[in-house]
């Protein structure tokens, strides 16, 4: 599996987040359900992130809520 980088401005800082093609594909599944865009997906989660006051970085952090939305699917399923 290679890592797949995209880049987003948060606050004003250029960042890039770097996740397997795997992790893209329900992000992006998601974003097209949802009607929202990228930056702000990846702000609000970030957000979400700073609150919890978690000790992973944003790509970590995505991977998560990407199982957590995957699991979820499948118990609603």
């Amino acid at each position: 599996m290679s890592l797949k980088k995209r880049s987003v401005s948060l606050y004003g800082h250029q960042t890039s987040l770097a996740l397997e093609e795997e992790f893209w594909a329900v992000i992006d599944s998601h974003l097209k359900k949802s009607g929202q865009s990228f930056a702000r997906f990846i702000r609000e989660l970030d957000d979400k992130r700073l609150e919890e006051t978690s000790n992973q970085n944003l790509a970590s952090y995505l991977r998560v809520w990407v199982l957590k939305s995957v699991m979820t699917e499948q118990l609603l399923a």
